[in-house]
């Protein structure tokens, strides 16, 4: 083997400061398809910096398989870039956050963590309605319906009125990840009830934050998203201004 000349750089190394970043921790199951498009998508700032990591999880799609996740919140944080800072963690799982409670994946996470925001699909979305101004709500969601329910007894437990609930039926969230828009658009004329003020379509698996613009023309109501509502929320925090256009009024310029 010929002999190789390696040297050391002799230019000064400069270096970012840390806080010149902004870090958003990701929790998604081992089998979502989806949230890290919609998050990279929507935080396109600069100064965002995604970290993921996965929680093992296995369909179907059952009350039992989403409870089963919590020790294992605890593991998938730690593994959240070690020793440095984070702004927030999202939990990106709907009906596992309805069935754990906000304050259980909290504690799960910051005990891995240390004291960050912990942020929750529903608790995003509840925070995402009252910016918006709305109480009474039709929820759609891709799940049966005995995971369908804990989601409309989260928002009436926050003081919210659900009109109605539409459920797809399915159980596997990799189906769930490959709905066409066309079907998501459809199925949300069909969920919103005359009398509510708003739709929240649940699920992180489903693909229904890139189309939350377009089915807001459609039914003339605003559409929060499991993603886009966790998104909005950690920019929120971050005190950053989304720059995210067809992703729905509460990412639009009116909001900020």
């Amino acid at each position: 083997m010929t002999a190789v000349s390696l040297n050391r750089t002799a230019s000064p190394l400069l270096y970012s400061p840390e806080d010149s970043f902004c870090r958003i921790g990701l929790i998604v199951l081992a089998t979502d398809l989806t949230s890290e498009h919609d998050f990279i998508k929507i935080c396109n700032n600069g100064r965002i910096r995604l970290h993921i990591s996965r929680t093992e999880y296995k369909n179907p799609v059952t009350p039992e398989n989403l409870r089963a996740m919590k020790d294992g919140l605890a593991e998938a944080a730690a593994l959240l870039v070690p020793d440095i800072p984070l702004q927030a963690v999202y939990f990106s799982c709907t009906s596992g956050g309805a069935l754990l409670g906000d304050k259980t994946v909290a504690e799960k996470i910051q005990s891995a963590v240390g004291r960050v925001p912990v942020i929750t699909p529903l608790s995003a979305a509840t925070s995402a309605f009252t910016a918006l101004g709305t109480r009474k709500l039709s929820i759609l969601t891709p799940y049966t319906e005995n995971v369908a329910r804990p989601v409309g007894s989260y928002f009436e437990n926050s003081g919210f009125t659900v009109q109605n609930i539409s459920y797809m039926g399915l159980v596997d969230d990799r189906e769930m990840a490959r709905i066409k828009a066309e079907s998501i658009i459809a199925a949300a004329k069909e969920t919103i009830s005359g009398d509510a003020e708003a739709l929240f379509i649940s699920c992180t698996a489903l693909r229904s934050a890139e189309v939350a613009g377009l089915i807001e023309k459609k039914i003339g109501k605003p559409v929060v998203t499991s993603n886009q509502a966790a998104a909005w929320k950690a920019l929120k925090i971050a005190c950053i201004v989304p720059d995210a256009s067809g992703y729905g009024k509460l990412l639009s310029s009116k909001m900020q």
